[in-house]
């Protein structure tokens, strides 16, 4: 298979991949069942060109869409309740969720909330999900990664900062699933090379933290060794040569299927992540890469079975923990990845207050090695001090 040839796949929902995809956009709203979309995007993304495209697209397509580009990086719950709001008034029948990671995190928790009164939180992943019967369906949803990175694009997850407490929650609903989740690597090829390394790295995270979660799970490991030999291959490649289509084509498939294999979990890494972005507003890949190898180093003692098949996908013969951890860290030297968390201007003394907040997040809950707020601090403190050697 070339990656510069269009395929549709139906695992674990229907995937549109292919350079030039996002052409056939109307049609495939059609097929969802929308006729008047609301496209969701975050405020960065509003003014790019695969923006004008798509709306360009769907107009020519005689669809009547509007959009709804009110989302910060890190999304927030009254942002969520706009877009709610804006659905509502204009009598939009489906979403078009794109972006990065903000952008579908967006739009997916806007069609969490917007044929129904129920509130946001009562999405929240380790509740009880809400009983639908007697509500309206979930308007349908089409997903449209501009990032090789979160892989958000087949679930309904989304991570929202719940503004009252600063703290990040994952959201969702297992009736809720994309009609379609369209990968057109045409689209990443406008992406700065600092935003091609930040969000890559958010993708090898995936595919390194699933793969590490403890259990037997062959269809999530295979999909998170794969992904993780496809950014391993094309993430390089993909910073040094922006314009490098099959690169761009290679770190979106990898992208996938790393989001894919984290339906099994995730780990501390994101745990942290997720309550530095919440705090203090960075950038939730480049905060991810950050912290990896001081993660790393401390789940070493529970991975160690872990290891020869990573290693093996990275292209390495030698298995050991100091060749992977190594090799990790010069490819992060090599995409510009800045060392700690002081770097990128986390403060040196909020290690206690994030770590009582990351514990309570469910990826800590899958983390290989078990956690105390304790042991918490300790890592945090290796990540904003020590880093990557």
């Amino acid at each position: 298979m070339s990656l510069l040839d269009p395929q549709d796949w139906s695992f674990p929902i229907p995937i549109a991949y292919g350079p030039g995809r996002l052409k056939d956009i109307a049609g495939f709203c059609r097929q969802a069942g929308m006729v008047r979309p609301l496209v969701v995007t975050d405020r960065g993304s509003a003014g790019l060109p695969f923006l004008a495209d798509l709306m360009t697209y769907l107009a020519k397509g005689g669809l009547q869409a509007a959009l709804y580009s009110d989302i910060s990086p890190n999304p927030r719950d009254d942002e969520i309740a706009g877009g709610q709001a804006m659905f509502r008034e204009g009598g939009h029948d489906g979403i078009i969720a794109i972006g990065g990671g903000s952008g579908m995190d967006g739009g997916k928790a806007i069609a969490l909330t917007a044929t129904n009164d129920i509130d946001l939180w009562a999405f929240e992943f380790e509740q009880t999900p809400p009983d639908m019967s007697g509500h309206a369906p979930f308007p349908p949803l089409i997903t449209i990664p501009t990032t090789a990175g979160t892989g958000a694009e087949t679930e309904s997850t989304a991570m929202i900062t719940d503004t009252g407490q600063g703290m990040k929650w994952c959201i969702w609903h297992s009736d809720l699933k994309p009609a379609l989740a369209l990968l057109d690597p045409e689209i990443t090829l406008g992406l700065p090379p600092h935003l091609t390394a930040w969000t890559g790295a958010d993708a090898m995270v995936h595919a390194i933290e699933a793969y590490s979660v403890p259990g037997f799970h062959p269809l999530c490991d295979g999909l998170a060794l794969e992904g993780l030999r496809l950014i391993a291959r094309w993430l390089p490649v993909a910073v040094a040569e922006p314009t490098n289509l099959e690169a761009r084509g290679g770190m979106l498939a990898g992208s996938c299927l790393a989001g894919v294999a984290f339906l099994k979990g995730l780990g501390l890494v994101h745990a942290i992540s997720h309550m530095v972005g919440a705090e203090f507003d960075t950038q939730h890949g480049l905060t991810n890469a950050v912290l990896l190898p001081a993660v790393l180093r401390f789940n070493a003692p529970e991975i160690g079975d872990k290891l020869p098949a990573m290693a093996q996908a990275m292209g390495l013969e030698d298995t050991s923990f100091e060749a992977v951890h190594d090799h990790i860290c010069g490819l992060l030297d090599q995409i510009g990845i800045p060392k700690s968390l002081s770097d990128i201007g986390v403060p040196l003394t909020c290690a206690h207050r994030i770590a009582a907040k990351a514990i309570q997040d469910s990826a800590a809950g899958t983390n290989p090695r078990p956690l105390t707020p304790d042991l918490i601090v300790s890592v945090i403190d290796d990540a904003l001090t020590a880093g990557r050697p």
